[in-house]
């Protein structure tokens, strides 16, 4: 771990022989940068955004961030434009920790891992209650991705209608969600779901058993690997995967099990990102099949 300068802004960095990530010190946190080193980030920088702090709004920033789900106001949206209260040193990365919340009286912790022998990083994502009170609650770990990318997000095998007779798939949809908007691809096997800065909202969220996601953006090819628990309540009627995209990101965002957090207790989840290069873009399944799936 080294300190640096990036946008403007005191930050740590953990780098290996090919890629490095940055790590916000003044705000938030965000993990603000995931790339091979000298190219592209495959994260957001959000214009008028970066070297700043202090804001009397929050701030999106861009980058990886950790939220509290189900999505409210004003909890998920509590300020962090300062620099947070610790970071230190552990084996092969970084502990940060963001002081108790003044809505919520949740402690964020996030344990970031870069492996020194691949391009894999983990990502330890811990809640625990500083308060008085219990507290239904979820980790929420949103990754916001650089412009005119595609996410790719597999879907289960089919199954033939006399095989099962109920459902394997849950999906939830927003009252903004719309199937018509050309940057979906709908298909047997995957779903396709590019970023264009001319568009606005759109967002799905699923009980996603798959438990990986993938983006490509300029040949390189960000994935995102996470648990889901069946049994389990999950925020938004079952989803342990979302997608949001505008014109200025995307999103791909893996939530835990909702659960009720009594004083003093914690509760954690885990991201596993791989980064790849030279990955041709995938216009088809078969291309998904062929460029992608080996690398999950």
């Amino acid at each position: 771990m080294e300190k640096v300068t990036f946008n403007g802004w005191s930050c740590l960095r953990l780098a290996n022989r090919e890629v490095e990530l940055v790590i916000t010190r003044d705000v938030g946190p965000r993990v603000i940068r995931f790339g091979y080193i000298g190219g592209k980030n495959l994260f957001r920088e959000m214009p008028g955004q970066q070297g700043k702090t202090g804001e009397a709004e929050w701030q999106i920033r861009g980058g990886h961030r950790f939220w509290i789900a189900p999505e409210a106001q004003p909890w998920s949206y509590e300020l962090d434009n300062v620099s947070y209260e610790s970071a230190e040193m552990i084996a092969g990365g970084v502990r940060v920790r963001q002081a108790a919340g003044p809505v919520t009286g949740l402690v964020k912790q996030m344990e970031i891992t870069l492996a020194s022998d691949s391009n894999t990083v983990t990502v330890t994502h811990t809640l625990t209650n500083a308060g008085g009170e219990a507290i239904e609650c979820a980790p929420w770990a949103l990754s916001a991705m650089n412009l005119n990318g595609q996410a790719v997000i597999p879907l289960p095998a089919k199954i033939a209608h006399t095989g099962r007779l109920t459902h394997n798939q849950t999906w939830s949809l927003w009252g903004y969600t719309d199937f018509a908007d050309p940057r979906w691809t709908l298909g047997s096997r995957y779903l396709f779901f590019r970023q264009d800065p001319s568009r606005g909202a759109n967002k799905l969220g699923i009980a996603h058993r798959e438990k990986w996601v993938a983006y490509q953006l300029d040949g390189f090819l960000f994935v995102k690997s996470f648990e889901h628990f069946d049994g389990q309540k999950y925020p938004d009627d079952g989803c342990s995967f979302e997608t949001f995209s505008n014109e200025d990101i995307l999103e791909l965002e893996s939530l835990g099990p909702l659960v009720v957090l009594k004083p003093g207790g914690s509760t954690r989840h885990v991201e596993t990102w791989k980064l790849f290069k030279d990955v041709p873009l995938c216009k088809t399944e078969a291309d998904a099949d062929t460029f992608i799936r080996p690398l999950v």
